[in-house]
């Protein structure tokens, strides 16, 4: 579209009645006639908008100009304000258009290098939660089983008076805390914190249900649970694999820069028991059956182990236990045993293997289609090892490229309400609380005084998938004294856990249930709905908080790629929303540690109530977050780098210019987009960030890097160090080395190249506790060395159940014969403080011959119109109107045999006893033995609708059946993330 002005047939003296398009009326006239969009919006300043001048306008109202009147600007405000999209982890930018403080358009960044001026269908309808008609806009209580509205100050004394009674009649650990994936950097960290001056180490997000698997697995592997290289990074990669992901539908903007790679001869494999839209731009598609990663992968391996295509130098210099793995591999995964038990074929591994192999450097993606099991961890440590026999880790267009899932839960996961951590991974040993408590300002006897016992504060919590049996389950048999008594659904959708007939009860029986959120849920219409008379707890009080969108707040978020970026407030809260902070304040004050929580932080006025000043939150980030280098990134630094997008690469994300931000004087030369972590040390350090995690080949002071030590230095007599040689470009040490404490410093004689402040600082601490940072500026700026050591990434991961990762079968499974040759794990006793089944369930569904009565795989996964749990996607009436219902895809062979037609009502139903009443959609994208559906959907409950149960107005406009009303039980062996992407089903003709 050109921006050309032809002359206006309005009568004379008739302007529009928007001061903004009249001004644009008048400057396009004089715009050159070969101008087009891009290049106006960059050169004009104006971002967005123009789009109303230009075509527009003959839907503005108009008015009469004063008699005599001259054409003039007038008083109506317009501002561009620079978000970020809030729905998946791609990070696209966004410029909002706000009149009179109005949001009235939106437009991709252009600049941006992590979008370029593209939308999905979610991110293209953002501006609708600026206006958001079926939002949560008033505090409401249960009453009667309908909503009433109350005022804040009633809801916020009457939660806080009964929080205060379950504390004292059953403790801190009573009181349980669902946090979000959706809140700012800012907000989980200060969320963990509100956590841990409660006094409980109860809290968790959606990570623990996404990608808690690849954290733990990934993190014992080589070092950072996190996504090693970026989807900008794809375009230098010659092949790419793709398992249990479906970018096209999940991350679709992501897919450009995969394409951009293809267009330059990427190959591109996608590996998926259904064939998705990913697999549709796929060179080569490989289906297997759901839950067999393991073999596939290890059977990928056979065939590089068997053809010498393995980097023998990469793996002696840089790996530990390949030996083992290949032992492994060659004796029990051949092409016979592989096929056996995921259904592929010798031929078609040999072909993608050779594909690997021969198309260095390759990139392997993974997404929930791998880490939603209950051997989850070992599935995503296989992909790594897959990675590191081929030498793709630590080098550009290769690495382990995790695509997360909501636009922050890679900054909720790293800084957020952890049950087993701290702020940056810090683990709950006092050393850390210690750590903290220095941080905060707080003394640590105080922290301890919040807690039930000692023995309490250093012990995991709960996790968020098994807050159900927290409540239902037999007092003696869990880890804490009382069972669970209230329950705060903040920024959390039910329908994204399994076990929802069994979690409906578990919200009967509960005292207190406090929803905050800027949508009502699918949480509200389940508690509010009748359930069993025996479970429904006649004292429970139930309330709803709303919460403002990140669009009515400002903070950073991180994206799956590790950068951080910072948006800005487009809006002031909408009706009574406030914002997730100022919640946490008000709440704390209520509970008597309000000046502890933000003793650190100024207070802003906010619709004349004080709310903490994001950017002193991310300061004291900064000053104590050293584990992952969340230390670098200060708002001022990430301000000027959202200004200034235009000026870093869209391969490397580096800036190689001088560009000086005028606001702040920042010079953004050598810096990579929005410092993604590890950004070491203080600011003033001027660490540009790491693209790529473990690049040996980048001096550390450029991103560069290496495995970390955190193993120790040697097991069994093996050296777990880097071999000689092996280390980051310039390093004063060319060799293997633990990583640095002040005593290490010492006898290297590097301890005077600290000042004598440092000095003092660091005497006793480690890199990671040491609060002047000066440490990590000796060891990187001085020496050129990394902070956290210099070693091997392990193969084998001795402290796990399964230390080479072993095929195990899920735990609902339509193969008898297989379960008995790949048994699940035995049961575990106190696991994260829960009895958790593992062998004696899967016997019994055996023998109870559950495979003959639910004969097909249930499988799920995303679409591109809607976003997790959905609630908030699926009240966009634009979104809405893409995708009306919610579905089960079938195969054709299985539909027929049921007599079932496209289109046909059906019943799905589980071993749960759930019957789920959804539309068929019949399909060869699913195998004769496979069904999947969407998991976004909520509002309907086994064939009714619960619209009744909604607060009056705030509804989705979709409703639907949500698949884990279905879903069945089953833990991962470590993490206890929920294993959802494998069970069993049944579907009739409605």
């Amino acid at each position: 579209m050109l921006l050309t002005k032809k002359s206006s047939h309005a009568p004379q003296g008739v302007q529009t009645s928007s001061p903004f398009v009249h001004s644009l009326r008048r400057g396009l006239s004089q715009a050159l006639p070969t101008m087009d969009r891009r290049a106006f919006l960059r050169r004009s300043g104006l971002g967005v908008g123009v789009g109303i001048a230009a075509s527009q306008l003959t839907l503005v109202r108009k008015t009469q100009a004063a008699e005599g009147a001259r054409p003039g600007l007038g008083t109506t405000k317009v501002e561009v304000r620079r978000t970020v999209c809030t729905h998946c982890s791609v990070g696209c930018a966004v410029d909002a258009v706000v009149e009179n403080g109005v949001w009235v358009r939106q437009e991709p960044v252009f600049d941006s290098p992590i979008n370029m001026g593209a939308h999905c269908a979610k991110g293209a309808s953002l501006r609708e939660h600026g206006h958001g008609e079926y939002r949560l806009r008033y505090p409401m209580k249960l009453v009667g089983g309908k909503y009433e509205r109350i005022s804040w100050d009633q809801a916020l004394d009457e939660i806080a008076a009964r929080m205060q009674e379950l504390r004292k009649a059953s403790g801190p650990d009573s009181v349980y805390f669902v946090g979000s994936s959706k809140h700012s950097n800012e907000q989980s960290y200060l969320m963990r914190k509100f956590v841990s001056f409660w006094g409980s180490n109860n809290c968790d997000h959606q990570a623990r249900i996404c990608h808690s698997t690849t954290v733990a697995g990934v993190a014992n592997t080589w070092g950072y649970g996190a996504m090693t290289n970026s989807y900008n990074d794809m375009q230098n990669s010659k092949c790419a694999f793709y398992i249990g992901s479906n970018a096209a539908e999940a991350h679709p903007v992501s897919m450009l820069h995969m394409l951009h790679a293809k267009e330059n001869g990427c190959k591109m494999i996608v590996a998926d028991p259904r064939f998705t839209r990913t697999a549709a731009k796929a060179d080569l598609y490989v289906r297997f059956r759901s839950g067999t990663d393991i073999p596939v992968l290890f059977g990928l391996l056979y065939h590089i182990f068997k053809n010498g295509w393995e980097d023998k130098k990469y793996i002696n210099d840089r790996v530990y236990g390949m030996d083992k793995i290949r032992e492994e591999v060659m004796a029990k995964w051949t092409p016979d045993k592989v096929e056996e038990a995921s259904g592929v074929s010798e031929a078609v591994l040999a072909q993608a293997a050779e594909m690997m192999a021969k198309n260095r450097p390759s990139t392997l993606v993974w997404c929930m289609g791998q880490t939603q099991h209950s051997i989850g961890n070992a599935m995503v440590r296989a992909s790594c090892i897959v990675q590191l026999a081929l030498g793709n880790v630590g080098v550009p267009g290769g690495g382990a490229n995790i695509f997360r899932g909501h636009d922050n839960v890679q900054g909720a996961t790293d800084i957020g309400p952890n049950p087993d951590s701290l702020p940056g991974y810090y683990g709950l040993a006092e050393g850390s609380w210690k750590h903290f408590a220095n941080a905060w300002g707080v003394d640590l006897d105080w922290i301890k005084s919040r807690y039930a016992s000692p023995a309490m504060m250093a012990k995991n919590g709960i996790t968020v998938s098994r807050w159900i049996d927290g409540v239902l389950e037999k007092n003696e048999l869990i880890d804490q004294d009382s069972n669970l008594r209230g329950v705060f659904f903040w920024g959390h959708a039910p329908n994204s856990q399994t076990r929802g007939l069994e979690m409906k009860r578990a919200m009967d029986k509960l005292d207190l249930l406090v929803v905050v959120d800027p949508y009502p849920s699918a949480t509200a219409a389940m508690a509010a709905m009748p359930g069993k008379p025996e479970d429904l707890n006649p004292n429970r009080a139930v309330y709803l908080l709303p919460a403002c969108t990140q669009f009515e707040t400002s903070g950073s978020a991180t994206a799956s790629n590790r950068s951080l970026q910072w948006r800005e407030k487009v809006i002031e809260p909408l009706w009574e929303s406030r914002s997730d902070h100022m919640i946490m304040y008000q709440l704390a004050q209520k509970l008597g540690f309000g000046k502890e929580l933000v003793k650190n932080y100024q207070m802003q006025k906010v619709k004349g109530m004080d709310e903490p000043v994001p950017e002193d939150i991310l300061r004291e980030v900064n000053r104590c977050c050293w584990t992952i280098g969340y230390t670098g990134q200060s708002p001022e630094r990430l301000k000027a780098h959202m200004r200034h997008m235009s000026a870093f690469d869209v391969k490397t994300l580096k800036c190689t210019a001088s560009v000086v931000d005028k606001e702040s004087g920042y010079d953004m030369k050598g810096d990579y987009f929005g410092l993604p972590w590890p950004c070491w040390g203080t600011p003033e350090l001027k660490h540009p960030g790491t693209p790529n995690l473990y690049q040996t080949t980048r001096h550390v002071m450029d991103g560069g890097g290496n495995f970390r030590a955190n193993f120790g230095v040697e097991r069994d007599g093996v050296n777990l160090l880097a071999e000689d040689g092996s280390h980051s470009l310039g390093a004063d040490i060319t060799t293997g080395y633990p990583e640095f404490d002040h005593v290490l410093l010492k006898k290297l004689g590097w301890w005077d190249d600290l000042t004598e402040a440092e000095k003092k600082a660091a005497d006793g601490k480690n890199w990671k506790t040491d609060p002047s940072g000066g440490i990590i500026r000796v060891v990187m700026k001085v020496h050129g060395c990394y902070p956290f050591g210099n070693a091997k990434a392990r193969a084998v991961v001795w402290n796990f159940p399964d230390a080479i990762p072993l095929h195990r079968e899920p735990i609902y499974g339509t193969r008898p014969d297989l379960a008995a040759k790949y048994p699940t794990h035995d049961d575990k006793n106190a696991f994260w403080r829960m009895p958790t089944l593992y062998k004696s369930l899967q016997e019994k569904n055996v023998a109870d011959r559950l495979y003959e009565k639910f004969p097909l795989i249930l499988s799920s996964g995303r679409l591109v119109e809607y976003e997790g749990g959905g609630e908030e996607t699926r009240s966009n009436p634009w979104l809405a109107e893409l995708q009306q219902e919610a579905f089960v895809e079938i195969n054709p062979k299985a539909a027929a045999s049921r007599g079932i037609r496209n289109g046909d009502r059906v019943w799905l139903s589980t071993p749960t006893g759930a019957r789920l009443n959804v539309q068929a959609l019949v399909t060869e994208r699913v195998g004769p033995d496979t069904c999947w559906m969407p998991f976004h959907f909520s509002g309907r409950w086994q064939g009714q609708d619960m619209l009744a149960y909604y607060p009056k107005g705030a509804h989705p406009v979709v409703r639907g059946e949500a698949v884990n009303t279905g879903t069945t039980y089953g833990y991962d062996s470590v993490t206890m993330m929920q294993e959802t992407k494998t069970t069993i089903c049944n579907v009739e003709r409605a």
